[in-house]
C-alpha cells in the first residue's frame, strides 16, 4: 500500500512539476460506468449495471505539438448483478456495489484546429482507494465479496473537443489487478479473484 502511494504521489508531483510554458485548466467531469466483473473461476453470472463518476479535473497543454496530460479525482460508483444464484429460500437478487476515488492520469494526443476544436487520444494509469463498504454478503453464511482496498488499471480511449471549453471522451477502464475476491465460507478457504472492468463515457467542462 506504502508503495502505491508513494508512486502515485511521484506521478502527481512530476505532471504538476510540468514547465512553465505549458497551458494549464481546471475543470469538473463526470460521466457513466458500464461495469464489466469478471472472475478466474466460472462461479457465476453478472449483469452490467450502470454506475456514474464525478470529480475535479486538471488538463495541461505541453510545449510539444499534440501531446498533453490529464490527472482527475473521481468519486466513482460501480455495480453488477448477480444472475442464477439460489439459496435455501429460492433465487439470490444481489447487487455488487464498489465506491471508490479514482486518479487516472492519461497522456494526450491531439490533432484538429488547436484548442477549439479536436479530437485526442490518450491512455494511462488509475489508481482506485476504496471508501464504501468492502465486505458483501451474497449468500448469508455462505458465499461473500470482499473488495480490496486499492486497485490499478489502465485507461484507453478517444475523446473531442468543442468550443475550447466543452469536452466528450469514451474509454474502456482495464483492471490490471485485481479488485476483490469472491470467498466461501462455512470453514471453506477457496477465493476466486474478482475483476471490475468499465466502459466510461465522460462529459467534461473547462473553465
Amino acid at each position: 500500500m506504502r508503495r502505491k502511494v508513494l508512486a502515485l504521489a511521484l506521478l502527481l508531483a512530476t505532471c504538476f512539476a510540468a514547465p512553465a510554458s505549458a497551458q494549464v485548466k481546471f475543470g469538473l467531469k463526470g460521466g457513466v460506468n458500464v461495469t464489466n466483473m469478471k472472475f478466474s473461476n466460472s462461479v457465476f453470472e453478472t449483469n452490467n449495471r450502470a454506475g456514474f463518476f464525478i470529480g475535479p479535473t486538471v488538463k495541461f497543454t505541453l510545449p510539444i505539438v499534440g501531446l498533453g496530460v490529464d490527472v482527475s479525482a473521481l468519486y466513482d460508483q460501480r455495480s453488477a448483478k448477480v444472475d442464477d444464484l439460489y439459496d435455501e429460500h429460492g433465487k439470490v437478487d444481489k447487487t455488487l456495489k464498489q465506491h471508490q476515488i479514482a486518479i487516472p492520469v492519461n497522456l494526450r494526443y491531439t490533432v484538429g484546429l488547436g484548442d477549439k476544436a479536436n479530437v485526442f487520444f490518450f491512455a494511462g494509469p488509475q489508481f482506485g482507494f476504496n471508501i464504501g463498504e468492502k465486505n458483501q454478503s451474497i449468500v448469508q453464511d455462505a458465499l461473500e465479496w470482499r473488495l480490496k482496498t486499492s486497485n490499478f488499471s489502465v485507461n484507453l480511449g478517444i475523446g473531442a473537443t468543442l468550443l475550447s471549453h466543452l469536452q466528450v471522451t469514451a474509454n474502456y477502464n482495464i483492471a490490471c489487478t485485481k479488485t476483490g475476491e469472491l470467498t466461501e465460507l462455512e470453514g471453506v478457504k477457496s477465493a476466486f479473484k474478482g475483476r471490475n472492468n468499465a466502459w466510461q463515457i465522460g462529459l467534461a467542462y473547462f473553465f
